[in-house]
């Protein structure tokens, strides 16, 4: 058990910082537009100036920063193997359930840890009828108000360490996981170093991304994979992805390979970091109806990070050791019981079968609506499905150390 470290935190923006953003605001530059371009060459000209003006005359931040405060919300030092102390940020809210079931929610990026306040009165809710739980939801080092590693090659295992530290300082010396996007990621990670501690008992995905099945390793599913071109059920999905990996890839290959050269503009300019950012909020979400102030709130805790607007981006360098592998590169399949959700607008659609690869799989559920940021675009529905995998019936209930987590 580590030593007790935990402070609360009060998120307090200072005023200068806030000049500093309205007055880089007031000397924006705008690209120059191409008619009727909407969409097709990237985030659309008059929706950024919309945006930015929002930004900068009736956007509220310190109401939105009261709202955010109201959030039990706490940091802790986590030392992690090789690279020392890191002050981790967090929300740890319980339930009134004594013994519900710990969580872990993970985000990703281009998202933070206010991903899941929409999720948090549900998962918490006291019910008869359902199992509740104690949820943690971290900024990843580099992300909100966590701190960033001060030295290159914090990669999986790094993240799986501090996830394990800090939910043991929290008392939950066995707990369950649930994240999208990076949040997938690190899940196959943390379940793959969590082995010989026992701590994570059952893992939940959003963003079910696998490799394409080997011949020696799968040869049912490579076999079946080769069928792929003649099934027309799959067709769509299989014309998505071709696409994607065409015009949809690009912000994967540079923040992969050269970060810091895009940082500089994004630690800099509060549009460019705006259109890099709303252009995923739009185009990986399911026709979610995005308030100006929902956006330029989630914007606003990547200009007001810790670490900087530019930080979050070096886990795909990290993860990828500059594009030179793949972000599995480490992970392994494990007996832990998963389960997973399917959105239709997930940014990658693969069969569904692939999701064997990833770990046990005990829970599916397939939704007809939501995107890349389920917990947020639908939240009732990815909620339910965390219920269903660890109630009665499930083939996950009683895995945690919360086992009855009913009332």
């Amino acid at each position: 058990m580590l030593a007790n470290t935990e402070q609360p935190f009060t998120l307090s923006v200072a005023e200068g910082d806030i000049a500093l953003l309205h007055k880089k605001l007031d000397l924006a530059r705008f690209p120059g537009g191409l008619e009727e371009a909407d969409w097709d060459y990237g985030a659309a000209l008059a929706d950024v100036k919309r945006l930015a003006e929002h930004w900068r005359w009736t956007f509220d931040w310190r109401k939105a920063e009261g709202e955010i405060n109201k959030l039990p919300m706490f940091t802790r030092d986590i030392t992690v193997d090789g690279f020392g102390s890191l002050n981790i940020h967090y929300i740890h809210q319980k339930s009134e359930v004594g013994h519900a079931i710990p969580l872990l929610f993970v985000h990703g990026w281009p998202g933070h840890f206010l991903e899941v306040r929409k999720m948090l009165p549900l998962l918490t809710a006291r019910s008869p009828e359902h199992p509740s739980f104690h949820v943690v939801a971290l900024s990843l080092p580099g992300f909100g108000f966590s701190e960033a590693p001060k030295m290159p090659g914090f990669a999986g295992r790094y993240y799986a360490e501090v996830f394990n530290k800090l939910m043991c300082s929290l008392g939950y010396d066995e707990y369950v996981y649930q994240g999208g996007d990076w949040g997938h990621v690190l899940g196959l990670h943390a379940v793959t170093h969590d082995r010989g501690k026992h701590s994570i008992k059952a893992w939940h995905t959003n963003t079910p991304v696998a490799r394409p099945p080997a011949l020696l390793s799968h040869p049912l599913l490579f076999l079946d994979m080769l069928t792929i071109p003649f099934k027309t059920t799959v067709q769509a999905d299989v014309e998505h992805n071709k696409k994607l990996l065409k015009t949809g890839f690009g912000y994967l290959s540079i923040q992969s390979t050269k970060p810091h050269t895009l940082g500089f503009s994004l630690a800099d300019s509060p549009v460019g970091l705006l259109a890099w950012i709303y252009e995923k909020l739009v185009s990986w979400s399911d026709n979610y109806p995005w308030t100006d102030d929902e956006v330029i709130e989630w914007v606003s805790i990547y200009w007001f990070s810790r670490a900087g607007p530019d930080a979050a981006q070096r886990i795909y360098y990290e993860m990828t050791s500059g594009g030179t592998h793949d972000v599995f590169e480490g992970a392994k399949w494990t007996d832990v019981p998963l389960g997973v959700s399917y959105f239709p607008q997930e940014i990658v659609r693969l069969p569904r079968s692939w999701s064997h690869m990833l770990g046990h799989l005990v829970f599916e559920s397939v939704h007809g609506y939501g995107g890349h940021f389920a917990a947020f675009e639908r939240p009732e529905e990815l909620a339910s499905d965390l219920r269903v995998m660890f109630g009665n019936g499930g083939l996950a209930h009683g895995v945690a150390s919360g086992k009855r987590g009913y009332d």
